[in-house]
């Protein structure tokens, strides 16, 4: 790697001039190149970056940063929590803003903070983010909770938006109602008279729009609605509403809000003498990576975490770097329904030869391995 030397034969940083110079091209190419504008030819682009690469060049951000106004960061605010969800939410929207050439600074909160998402969005903004990213925020409570946040620059929220006053508050990962009405159709398309649901806590919005979505499904099918049991996400929850669940006779179907508490569930039923899929089918949500694996192999919704990520930054990205332009079309998040062997007909039923185990109404539903978790989900 050659650099330059300053004075007294000091090593000294390569500027975009010297790439410039050693790609052959204007430093004003450069500088397109570096910002991702159009029209740069493929040619010049792969010359000013081998250049940049040969010389050890590296924008200077802050000397941008005074120029443009803009600190080309960008921040977000998670729930500190080792949830699979969430840590994966997270994992993609790290995954992205790297690859738009942003900065990226994460402030974690935690349930019961009293400054929660308010507290977490002013230091962010003390530190000067182009954009914030609000991800799976959940109902507060205590002092701050009524907060109407005043925020200068856009807001992405992956999730339920919160009270916000901005530029442009854009959102994306929605749909938890539509991918958990698929996973309830999914169980009354084999034959079940109604589906039970094991929620998750209602302080998360995420849990109200999978309970939403179970709740609509069952309304628009005439199917009786039955007592919801609630848990907290882990798999002991799913254990303790398994040992509940058991005891009815009646319950055939469990759509349980995600995969931890189905597994848990699972478990419980097991030890009542309650086979599963043969007496209650289960349906879980996420798609954990040991849902193939367990016993049985889980039927659960894949929640879409990376798109969802490049969807949502590639909106919010937009917003940063064209203030005065229109919001980019929304696309809907799919619906990946992933079956395996914890659903069958319930035993009442018996299936005529031939009969598909879904029905219409069941969305992008794709087959995954029923007897050998090693198959491609």
């Amino acid at each position: 790697m050659t650099r330059g030397t300053g004075r007294g034969g000091n090593p000294a940083a390569p500027r975009s001039v010297d790439v410039a110079r050693l790609a052959g091209v204007s430093q004003k190419t450069v500088s397109r190149v570096f910002n991702d504008e159009p029209y740069v030819s493929a040619d010049v682009r792969r010359r000013v970056l081998e250049a940049a690469a040969q010389l050890g060049y590296r924008r200077n951000n802050a000397a941008r940063a005074l120029a443009s106004g803009r600190t080309r960061s960008i921040g977000v605010v998670t729930l500190g929590t080792a949830l699979y969800g969430p840590a994966s939410l997270l994992m993609g929207v790290e995954r992205v803003v790297r690859d738009t050439g942003y900065a990226l600074r994460v402030v974690n909160t935690v349930e019961g903070d009293p400054a929660g998402v308010a507290g977490a969005v002013d230091s962010l903004l003390d530190q000067g983010v182009d954009g914030i990213v609000v991800s799976e925020p959940i109902d507060e409570e205590g002092p701050e909770a009524d907060v109407f946040l005043r925020v200068d620059v856009p807001v992405l929220f992956l999730g339920a938006p919160s009270p916000v006053t901005s530029p442009t508050v854009l959102s994306a990962g929605g749909g938890a109602d539509v991918m958990a009405g698929t996973a309830t159709g999914h169980l009354l398309d084999l034959g079940h008279t109604t589906v039970h649901h094991l929620a998750g806590p209602q302080r998360w919005y995420a849990a109200r729009d999978r309970l939403a979505g179970w709740r609509a499904t069952l309304d628009a099918h005439g199917r009786d609605v039955p007592p919801v049991v609630e848990g907290d996400w882990s798999a002991a929850s799913g254990y303790a509403a398994g040992r509940t669940l058991a005891e009815d006779g009646a319950v055939t179907a469990v759509f349980a809000a995600n995969d931890d508490m189905a597994i848990g569930l699972i478990r419980a039923l097991s030890e009542a003498g309650r086979r599963v899929p043969q007496d209650v089918s289960v349906v879980g949500f996420d798609d954990i990576p040991v849902a193939a694996y367990v016993t049985p192999p889980l039927t659960t919704v894949r929640q879409p975490f990376d798109a969802v990520a490049q969807e949502g930054l590639k909106h919010l990205v937009h917003a940063i770097e064209n203030p005065a332009a229109q919001p980019l079309p929304a696309g809907d998040p799919p619906v990946d329904l992933i079956i395996r062997a914890s659903t069958a007909p319930p035993p009442s039923r018996t299936r005529t030869a031939g009969s598909s185990p879904t029905g219409p109404g069941t969305a992008a539903v794709r087959a995954g391995a029923a007897s050998s978790p090693t198959s491609p989900a």
